[in-house]
């Protein structure tokens, strides 16, 4: 495998699963709204497509072994729930109208279970970030039924942080539907190891058609 297609590749995540390829040694096609946003070098390549547009996204995924959506429509967007679904269906029609086979998308932690219920469910769950997760667990379901390609969805921590002074660890602990909690009762990943995460699952193909999180 050789070339990568990243979907969002200027957001949170986005930037860091670049950086993690690039440095791997893939090449990168960064799939954003904005190309010029994009540092393009020998190792990485920008075009600027609107994801609801399926058949020019398609035709810009095609050529790649893989693609990673890091696809975010914005936390504070008025029309979160609704744009973070479209969005997402969107991307894996193009995905399959690609070619592509291998797809890796980012989820949201809220489609996690403690005690048998879903975090978004519960209570105490941010009303601020709630329409982007409960869209996030909406579209594992309906990505669940997906028979055709060899995908991947990825719950981060519950607490995923912008590592100070870019902490990349490169070790983490993986679960499949229950969060991963240190001995501290925190589940907590770095970006920058959310980023390896998904590198790693490329190159390992260990959660083929299911979902997976991880955590230190």
């Amino acid at each position: 495998m050789k070339k990568v297609a990243v979907i969002g590749a200027t957001g949170f995540v986005g930037t860091q699963v670049v950086n993690e390829l690039s440095n791997r040694g893939y090449q990168v096609e960064a799939i954003v709204r904005n190309a010029s946003k994009v540092e393009q070098n020998e190792k990485v390549t920008a075009k600027s497509v609107d994801v609801n547009n399926v058949d020019e996204l398609s035709e810009a995924l095609k050529g790649n072994d893989a693609v990673i959506s890091a696809f975010n429509a914005g936390w504070t967007n008025p029309n979160l729930y609704d744009d973070f679904l479209n969005g997402s269906v969107n991307i894996e029609k193009a995905v399959e109208q690609s070619g592509v086979k291998r797809f890796i998308t980012v989820g949201g932690a809220g489609s996690l279970y403690i005690d048998g219920k879903q975090l978004v469910d519960g209570s105490d769950f941010p009303a601020e970030i709630k329409p982007g997760a409960t869209a996030a667990r909406d579209y594992l379901n309906k990505i669940k039924e997906n028979e055709t390609l060899d995908w991947t969805f990825f719950s981060p921590a519950i607490e995923m942080h912008q590592g100070t002074a870019g902490v990349r660890t490169g070790k983490y602990r993986t679960a499949l539907e229950n969060p991963v909690f240190d001995e501290n009762g925190r589940s907590v990943l770095s970006v920058e190891d959310v980023a390896v995460v998904l590198v790693d699952e490329l190159e390992q193909n260990n959660h083929i058609r299911e979902r997976f999180t991880a955590a230190y």
